[in-house]
C-alpha cells in the first residue's frame, strides 16, 4: 500500500472553481461592450513611501490634464480628485476594442503623523502626480556633537 501525504488545500482550487461557476450561472455578465465601458471604475496606481525628508506619493494620471487634478488634506486626511476626459473625437461606432476607463475619481489616504498642509508640495509631470509631505520638526532628527576631554 502507498502512503499518500494529506493536503488540507488539494481542494481548495476545485471549490474555488464550481463557485465561480455557480455565481456566473446565476449573474451571467452582458458581453456588450456598452455595459462593460459603464461598469468601468477608474483607480489611479498609487505608490506611497518614505524618503530623506518625508512621505512621498505617486500617482499615475496618463490623459489628466494638471486642471483637473485637486489634491487635499484635512484632518490627516489627503484626498486625490480629478477627472480624465473622454476622447470625443472617436465615435462609438469607430471602436474596436476600447479598455481604458474615464471619468472622475477620487482616492483618500490617512496619514498617520500630523502635517502641516501648507508645507505640502505637489508636482504634475509626464502624467504622473508627485506630492511631497515633509515631517513634521518634532520627527527629524538632530544631531548633537559630542565633544571629548
Amino acid at each position: 500500500m502507498a502512503l499518500v501525504r494529506w493536503d488540507p488545500f488539494r481542494n481548495v482550487s476545485a471549490l474555488q472553481d464550481r463557485i465561480n461557476r455557480l455565481f456566473e450561472d446565476a449573474f451571467p455578465r452582458s458581453t456588450d461592450l456598452e455595459d462593460d465601458i459603464s461598469l468601468c471604475a477608474w483607480r489611479p496606481a498609487v505608490d506611497i513611501y518614505e524618503s530623506e525628508n518625508g512621505i512621498v506619493l505617486k500617482a499615475e494620471l496618463p490623459g489628466v490634464k494638471k486642471e483637473d487634478v485637486s489634491v487635499e488634506i484635512k484632518d490627516n486626511v489627503l484626498t486625490l480628485k480629478g477627472e480624465r476626459a473622454e476622447d470625443k473625437e472617436v465615435g462609438e461606432e469607430n471602436y474596436y476594442r476600447r479598455e481604458r476607463c474615464f471619468g472622475s475619481f477620487q482616492r483618500s489616504f490617512n496619514l498617520e503623523q500630523s502635517i502641516q498642509p501648507e508645507k505640502v508640495k505637489a508636482k504634475f509631470k509626464d502624467g504622473i502626480l508627485e506630492v511631497e509631505i515633509p515631517r513634521p520638526e518634532e520627527e527629524k532628527p538632530k544631531k548633537v556633537t559630542v565633544d571629548v576631554d
